[in-house]
């Protein structure tokens, strides 16, 4: 029986360390009004690489998948990142609004562009090249490039072990199912392109579903022909998660070989699908899971 949760308690030791002297220079700057905290970052990847590259004293606000390191929950929240409105991102009055791609809705993006503040899309990431980008489009909007360099070569290592110590040969991989959500017993899954999909592959496992892109709600006969060994999940408390009996006692996974053996992978929402400065963290759990290891 496979059943492992990751919180993502670890990550890079800058990001680490920095989480320590946020908790402080967030006080300061609420106290003293200090003009260079002025960065609204929208986005948990987005925030978690503005502190990795220490500049966690620039941020005056965030948005609600903002949650790591678990100090930035002192700074104001506007709002979940696809459901923004201008009134409550203007309110924190930010300087500078680095925003991951796919905030909105447009209607209240296109007001926010509109006001005399400067707005920074970051490209969603489903690769580690993409991760890397994520860091220098950031550094060169903080103004930081050297240390957006630093941190890039120490997450590229980082993700060129993880993935080195993932690979295995393709008759050994495990079929992974990403299950977003069981809402009204219907199971809604991933396909492909998708930062779960990508995830999977990464960590060495193969996705069981991969006839359609995206997510969506599959039929239960779908979810048995997919035949997962392993059930992913995102960790998630009280009434958004589905116990374990609760969830291999449902008709379409009760048939699968990852009911038989039980095993299901929760794991941190933001670790696992924020594609950030953690992934290669990401990559090692969810391989030690599958696989067995030390994690």
């Amino acid at each position: 029986m496979i059943r492992r949760i990751f919180k993502g308690a670890g990550g890079l030791v800058a990001i680490g360390a920095a989480a320590f002297a946020l908790s402080a220079s967030a006080e300061q700057n609420a106290a003293s009004g200090n003009v260079d905290a002025d960065v609204l970052s929208i986005g948990g990847s987005v925030t978690e690489i503005v502190v990795a590259l220490g500049e966690q004293h620039r941020l005056k606000a965030r948005d609600t998948t903002s949650t790591y390191p678990p100090a930035v929950a002192q700074l104001p929240d506007v709002g979940y990142m696809r459901a923004l409105s201008p009134e409550g991102v203007l309110s924190v009055d930010p300087a500078l609004i680095l925003s991951e791609e796919g905030a909105g809705p447009p209607e209240a993006l296109e007001v926010i562009r509109a006001a005399d503040v400067a707005f920074v899309e970051v490209p969603d990431a489903l690769s580690p090249d993409g991760i890397l980008q994520k860091i220098e489009v950031i550094g060169a909007a903080l103004d930081v490039p050297d240390k957006a360099a630093k941190l890039s070569a120490e997450v590229s290592a980082a993700l060129s072990t993880a993935m080195a110590d993932a690979t295995r040969p393709k008759g050994e991989k495990k079929r992974v199912l990403f299950v977003l959500s069981t809402q009204g017993g219907r199971i809604n899954a991933s396909g492909t392109g998708t930062a779960a999909d990508a995830l999977i592959r990464m960590a060495g496992g193969v996705n069981a579903i991969g006839d359609f892109e995206g997510y969506k709600q599959v039929s239960d006969e779908a979810v048995g022909q997919a035949a997962p060994d392993v059930i992913l999940m995102m960790d998630r408390g009280g009434d958004h998660g589905v116990a374990d009996d609760e969830l291999f006692n449902m008709p379409a996974i009760r048939i699968t070989p990852a009911a038989q053996s039980r095993s299901v992978v929760r794991m941190n929402g933001l670790l696992m699908l924020g594609f950030g400065p953690r992934t290669a963290e990401a990559v090692d759990s969810l391989n030690a899971a599958l696989y067995g290891g030390g994690n």
